[in-house]
């Protein structure tokens, strides 16, 4: 995966509720900080963190993507912010909430070929 194919990615994966592939897009050493406000390090509680929210709130959930932009901060560093439209989420009793735009901030490095992120931030926004 390249830096200018990472938005995209996380995406489809995000849209097919497939938490291995999320947490394959993360650094060993890398952080999460999801929706929900879960703070995960590593792939392997990323990986528990999306599929927890996958299992709630965005079970039926797709991502829409908007605007981005790829800034090359130094060989192999890379920062990505990438706005998506939220839609398809669900409350505690099962009533479908309005969409809502959300902002993807990575710092991506390049690691053995691929790109991964040592940072993500994946928040709502107003």
């Amino acid at each position: 995966m390249t830096s200018e194919t990472y938005a995209r990615t996380f995406a489809a994966a995000f849209t097919r509720h497939d938490a291995a592939g999320l947490a394959r897009g993360l650094a060993d050493d890398g952080t999460l900080l999801t929706l929900t406000g879960q703070w995960a390090q590593g792939p392997v509680a990323a990986q528990h963190a999306f599929a927890a929210e996958f299992s709630g709130i965005f079970a039926n959930a797709r991502l829409v993507t908007g605007k981005n932009t790829v800034r090359v901060l130094a060989p192999r560093i890379t920062l990505i912010h990438q706005r998506y439209v939220v839609t398809g989420a669900r409350d505690e009793q099962g009533s479908d909430l309005p969409r809502f735009a959300a902002m993807l901030v990575a710092v991506l490095e390049a690691l053995e070929g691929d790109f991964r992120a040592l940072s993500l931030t994946f928040v709502a926004v107003p």
